[in-house]
């Protein structure tokens, strides 16, 4: 009769046995390799976005809901005047840090966007007869109909059926006129008038006459 001992020799010689006899590099074939998304492009700050500026280990250096004024700049402690509209939170971050450098040892510095509104050319601005017309910023994926629920519907004077997008251009290339017919849309469950929007587009929504 084998010995516990030896038995487990055997097993385990076999075992490793195995192992070699499987190739390393090889993958299981039932795996498969995750493929790596692109990297989404980062937020531009706007004039009209607020912004929450943190100095780690330096509260008193901190600010919460600091709007980025009309001409693209903000204040804080010890960087009273800094532009901030044009760049993303990252550069942004990156520069006030560099200006606290000469007060205080080794600054971290974040800068997390509040409230977005964000730079013209990545915004939608929806006029005439909505609701509330309104500026918005652009989102990936962003439609008509997304527009005008922010916008809160139409008035009972739109001429939905007359409405138009206007579709900023290339460098010197003049903007386009898209007709959308908001009335089938928003009424009549016509989602072929569901365009998707881009960035600077405009939705102009005439008055009906009555």
């Amino acid at each position: 009769m084998r010995s516990p001992n030896v038995l487990h020799y055997v097993v385990t010689v076999l075992a490793l046995s195995a192992m070699g006899c499987t190739n390393p590099g090889t993958a299981p074939p039932n795996s498969a390799a995750v493929p790596t998304g692109a990297a989404a492009p980062e937020y531009v700050i706007g004039p009209g976005d607020s912004l929450d500026v943190v100095v780690y280990s330096s509260p008193e250096l901190s600010t919460t809901g600091l709007p980025v004024r009309p001409d693209g700049r903000i204040s804080t402690p010890l960087v009273p005047d800094i532009v901030a509209a044009g760049r993303s939170p990252t550069e942004l971050a990156t520069d006030i840090k560099a200006r606290l450098l000469p007060y205080v040892f080794e600054p971290n510095v974040t800068v997390m966007v509040r409230n977005f509104v964000g730079a013209p050319a990545q915004q939608v601005r929806i006029i005439g007869e909505a609701a509330q017309p309104r500026t918005m910023p652009y989102r990936e994926g962003m439609t008509v109909v997304d527009a005008i629920i922010e916008a809160r519907g139409l008035t009972r004077y739109a001429a939905g059926n007359r409405a138009e997008i206007i579709r900023r251009g290339g460098a010197g290339t003049a903007p386009s006129n898209l007709r959308v017919r908001l009335d089938d849309l928003m009424r009549g469950g016509d989602m072929s008038q569901d365009v998707p929007l881009r960035p600077g587009d405009t939705i102009v929504i005439p008055q009906g006459w009555f």
